[in-house]
């Protein structure tokens, strides 16, 4: 049975930086894309970025390319997101997610079959 495992969430001031972590077990990486989604109050899933099963295919949202970085620890079975220059309108859930590798590798929240609990991110002064 496939798990995902968020941490790293907190309440961070803007222009601060988090480092998220998705800890997967189950399978190996080798054989899932792992993607980070968020969601904040009454707004739509997002897809924020997103790491394919070779570990050499990433994607990212416009809103958080040059601030946010994907990566991951194959060895570890674990996906990392890093935050950098965070602002209030990053404030949201972050969910991590699993899609089979043998699909094309995407953001849209609908491709993903497996789901963390989610960990909350706060940007605010």
């Amino acid at each position: 049975q496939l798990q995902l495992v968020e941490s790293g969430g907190g309440l961070v001031q803007p222009g601060g930086s988090l480092r998220l972590s998705c800890k997967f077990s189950g399978d190996s990486l080798k054989f899932w894309h792992i993607g980070w989604i968020r969601q904040a109050p009454g707004k739509e899933r997002e897809g924020v970025s997103c790491i394919s099963s070779s570990g050499d295919g990433t994607m990212y949202a416009d809103s958080v390319k040059g601030r946010f970085t994907i990566s991951r620890d194959a060895n570890d079975n674990t996906v990392y997101l890093q935050m950098n220059s965070l602002k209030a309108e990053d404030t949201a859930v972050y969910y991590c997610a699993a899609a089979w590798g043998g699909n094309g590798l995407g953001l849209g929240a609908l491709g993903y079959d497996y789901w963390g609990q989610g960990t909350q991110v706060t940007v605010s002064s």
